[in-house]
């Protein structure tokens, strides 16, 4: 009891609170990987279910990510070595990152394939409606683990109190459950963020995989680059919206003359 209420004094103090802020924008950013994943695969489900199973995943990831703390000196043990294999020394959560990057990328390259080829017979998951919401929290459950752990593993290697890594986590999931339905509308009502998008989501896949076999890629040059190909994108949407204008207006020049 004397712990908690120390980690909460710890909380009031400035370094208290310039962790917890700092935190807290960190689970953000790390979240947004997992925020793209549920966005693009719940818009496969029919409409008046989208928004139920976006909480639903959302939902276990806030659970996912509380449970683990509550294990958190477990969480810690996984990075430590269980077997080598050519010279790399191979961990459970080297484990657990090689498997979702590879679930990710599988799962990118499926829809990245039925995006450029819709009719192809042997590609149905990418049409709307054809999803199961149950097949959908499946496939969430399964990101949501690889993202959780990576995310705990993060919240420990920044700070040792562990009020401020539940509230960070909290508020970081909260910050997901609000911005998941805008975020999927977006996606749904612009196809050509959706081919970004996963191309964002077979990236990250590559760089769980790497980091897996021990080639750490700086998170920073990641989100420098999807920040950096959204800009270019949104200055596209921009342009293609102005050139629509403009046809549209000579069009009703045309009509009235």
């Amino acid at each position: 009891m004397d712990a908690i209420i120390d980690s909460f004094s710890y909380i009031a103090t400035p370094e208290g609170i310039a962790a917890l802020v700092t935190l807290v924008v960190l689970e953000i950013v790390l979240g947004i990987d997992n925020l793209i994943f549920i966005s693009i695969l719940t818009n496969k489900l029919p409409a008046d279910q989208q928004s139920r199973a976006r909480k639903i995943g959302i939902s276990m990831a806030l659970i996912l990510r509380l449970a683990l703390l509550a294990t958190v000196s477990f969480i810690v043990q996984l990075t430590q070595p269980i077997f080598t294999l050519f010279g790399h020394g191979f961990s459970w959560r080297d484990i657990i990152l090689i498997a979702g990057g590879l679930f990710l990328v599988w799962k990118a390259t499926k829809e990245i394939h039925h995006s450029v080829d819709p009719d192809d017979p042997k590609e149905n998951m990418g049409k709307v409606g054809t999803l199961t919401v149950g097949s959908a929290i499946a496939q969430i459950l399964v990101l949501d683990l690889v993202f959780s752990i990576d995310s705990i593993i993060t919240a420990v290697g920044m700070t040792d109190v562990l009020a401020i890594m539940f509230i960070a986590v909290i508020a970081a999931v909260t910050v997901m459950l609000i911005a998941a339905d805008p975020l999927s509308r977006f996606i749904a009502h612009n196809p050509t963020v959706v081919m970004l998008a996963l191309g964002f989501l077979l990236m990250i896949g590559m760089t769980l995989i790497a980091d897996g076999f021990g080639y750490h890629v700086p998170k920073g040059y990641i989100y420098a680059a999807m920040g950096f190909s959204a800009l270019v994108e949104a200055l596209n949407m921009l342009a293609r919206k102005k050139r629509r204008g403009e046809a549209e207006t000579n069009a009703a020049d045309t009509t009235l003359h």
